[in-house]
């Protein structure tokens, strides 16, 4: 792994944090959210998401673990209303979420050694909750473009409650453990993993005009009926943007996916690091 200091983003602007603390948290939470948390060890961090009974994901978003408790790092845009919903569930659980965005600056790193200090999740990725040591600086696009080519699909207010985990491909990043117990959501979530039903994935693709989060994209495949939604955009350097879409596996195998309508834009496809089963 390179030595070289990392790239840091200041997500503030963007993200808001949440604290969850208490002698109940690791349990309130492993039973909410769709990722494994009380096998997360103090330090790291975990790609997570919360799910409508429906199996629809709300949220998506970092959970961290240190020794008092976890931190959310999620849009700022609907951070509040999560917040409200998951206090509806406490119940009588010895949980306190609050909001500590104000008082806790909160950074993005990647492209390099990760620090001390950092909550890392994986090799290549970190975050710093307060103080961030010695890293490159680098801008919120540059932020957006990494999870892009990561595809690492992120939910924005657009795209709420548009997809199950699978066709965000939290499966394939390690953001739902199929071994745990209930939460909400789960009895869809496990037979779209085990049935086979599954008939959308996103996608990593190139345009060379704008997109926005909750865009349609079309194929012949589908006719004037939308056989996509775009999840992510950031500007790429090499012109144009790169994005993340969630579009039907048939569409995705014929490569005819096009922005906004059948004869909208043509949309082509990219590599990611994974592989798509």
């Amino acid at each position: 792994m390179t030595s070289e200091l990392p790239r840091a983003c200041d997500l503030s602007p963007l993200n808001a944090l949440l604290r969850v603390s208490g002698d109940d948290a690791a349990d309130f939470l492993h039973n909410q959210f769709t990722n494994d948390v009380k096998a997360l060890p103090v330090g790291a961090a975990q790609w997570n998401g919360w799910c409508t009974p429906k199996g629809r994901l709300l949220a998506t978003f970092v959970l961290a673990r240190d020794p008092g408790g976890f931190f959310l790092l999620l849009p700022a845009a609907f951070a509040e209303a999560i917040a409200k919903r998951l206090r509806m569930f406490v119940l009588r659980s010895k949980v306190k979420i609050e909001d500590v965005s104000a008082a806790t600056p909160r950074f993005g790193l990647w492209d390099g050694a990760m620090p001390e200090g950092v909550f890392r999740l994986g090799e290549a990725r970190g975050f710093a909750f307060g103080t961030v040591p010695g890293a490159r600086p680098a801008t919120l696009d540059d932020w957006a473009l990494s999870l892009v080519r990561d595809g690492i699909v992120q939910v924005v207010p657009g795209t709420q409650e548009e997809f199950v985990p699978q066709m965000a491909n939290y499966d394939l990043i390690g953001g739902v453990s199929f071994r745990k117990g209930c939460y909400p959501g789960q009895e869809i979530v496990a037979r779209t993993q085990y049935r086979g039903i599954l008939k959308k994935r996103a996608v990593r693709v190139r345009s060379a005009g704008p997109l926005a989060p909750g865009d349609s994209v079309y194929s012949d495949a589908f006719g004037d009926q939308s056989a996509g939604t775009v999840a992510n955009v950031a500007p790429s350097p090499e012109g144009g943007f790169e994005a993340l879409v969630v579009a039907q596996l048939d569409a995705i195998a014929r490569a005819d996916l096009r922005h906004g309508s059948l004869a909208g834009p043509a949309l082509s496809l990219l590599p990611l690091p994974y592989a798509i089963p």
